[in-house]
């Protein structure tokens, strides 16, 4: 599922692709939420490549969940 979070007093938001099932999803949320209510000070998620990313939770501005969409198109063709 891809994943773009808003951070505050920055120009570009962080986007991300993670593993997409419906358990993960609901980690994520409940991750997300945490932060968002001051529950923890850091978000951290892991991507499809492995990798740890740290996002301060005072900084979020939006997280915004979505699918991974396989026929998305790039480019100009029909």
């Amino acid at each position: 599922m891809d994943i773009r979070i808003g951070i505050t007093q920055a120009p570009r938001e962080i986007a991300l692709e993670v593993e997409d099932d419906a358990k993960a999803r609901e980690a994520l949320k409940a991750s997300v939420n945490a932060a968002l209510t001051g529950a923890t000070d850091t978000l951290w998620i892991t991507d499809k490549k492995g990798r740890d990313i740290a996002i301060p939770s005072a900084k979020i501005a939006y997280v915004e969940i979505g699918s991974s969409d396989p026929d998305r198109r790039i480019g100009f063709g029909g």
